[in-house]
């Protein structure tokens, strides 16, 4: 199969489908409640205030130094930013056959790469530490599905390494059973099963059938009802899918849905030029130089 050419390039920040289990087991820790602190570092960085949404995170990890969730958050700031730097938070990205499929022109920042990898070992170090004392920590299952899946859209969108994209997918995958197993209301992680079941569902079916064969499944119109769980039950990601659900939405002309979703966020984050630009274009309306991210 040639993987060059049929990449799951929004397979972004988690895993491959998965469903949940009836369980329970209540997560107390901060990815599964609102952390102050750490929500005014997701706003940062949903606003593209980068260095200041790192600055959030990181005081808040020195104080909470066995929590993996900082480490995390630590790593989709960087990885966030490298999204938004190579253009890929667009519908410029996103309506371009040929960027959706292959990936970025060119290679990524290799000192913003290096630290976001760096943040990730250490995020999966701490959340291994947390499955030895207990193997069903939502907190370290959430840590790891995040660290596994980010990992697989860095692999798959930058560094176009679509073997290596797909082992950390399946990684992903299986954390992700075992999380919403125990924790059935991380609305969050459907970000995860919602991107995956999108992307995959948008290639062609010969690719399909291959990733099918080794497991892995795709559905667009599960995939955008996934995404609307996130955006009507997430904590931190809800601002993350609605980006993804009004880009999908614009590939599938659903242009009342993408408005809506652009119009909220360019009122939640007035501060990016992102969202109103692509409000704007969602609009249909000429976007001014100055407009553009």
């Amino acid at each position: 199969m040639r993987w060059r050419t049929h990449s799951a390039v929004w397979v972004l920040l988690f895993a491959a489908a998965a469903y949940p289990a009836s369980s329970n087991q209540d997560g107390d820790g901060p990815a599964f409640k609102t952390v102050p602190e750490l929500a005014s570092g997701f706003h940062l960085l949903y606003a593209q205030d980068f260095s200041q949404a790192r600055e959030k995170f990181d005081n808040w990890e020195l104080q909470h130094p066995e929590e993996p969730f900082g480490e995390v958050a630590v790593a989709a700031s960087y990885l966030f930013e490298e999204l938004f730097r190579q253009g890929v938070l667009s519908s410029d990205f996103f309506l371009n056959e040929k960027r959706f499929l292959h990936g970025i022109e060119g290679k990524p920042d290799p000192g913003r790469m290096k630290s976001f990898q760096d943040a990730l070992n250490q995020a999966r170090k701490l959340a291994k530490n947390r499955l030895a004392k207990n193997n069903r920590d939502p907190e370290a299952l959430f840590a790891l599905t995040l660290a596994a899946g980010m990992e697989s859209n860095a692999d798959m969108i930058l560094n176009k390494q679509h073997l290596d994209s797909l082992k950390r997918l399946k990684e992903a995958n299986e954390y992700a059973k075992s999380l919403l197993r125990e924790q059935p209301d991380a609305n969050d992680a459907y970000v995860a099963l919602g991107s995956a079941n999108y992307i995959i569902g948008s290639l062609s079916g010969g690719a399909r059938f291959m990733l099918w064969f080794g497991g892995i499944h795709g559905d667009k119109k599960l995939g955008m009802a996934q995404l609307g769980k996130t955006i009507d039950g997430g904590r931190y990601l809800q601002p993350f899918a609605k980006i993804l659900l009004a880009l999908a939405a614009r590939r599938e002309k659903q242009d009342v849905v993408a408005q809506k979703l652009l119009r909220e966020l360019s009122e939640d984050y007035p501060e990016s030029s992102l969202y109103t630009a692509e409000y704007a274009k969602a609009m249909g309306r000429i976007i001014p130089a100055h407009m553009h991210p």
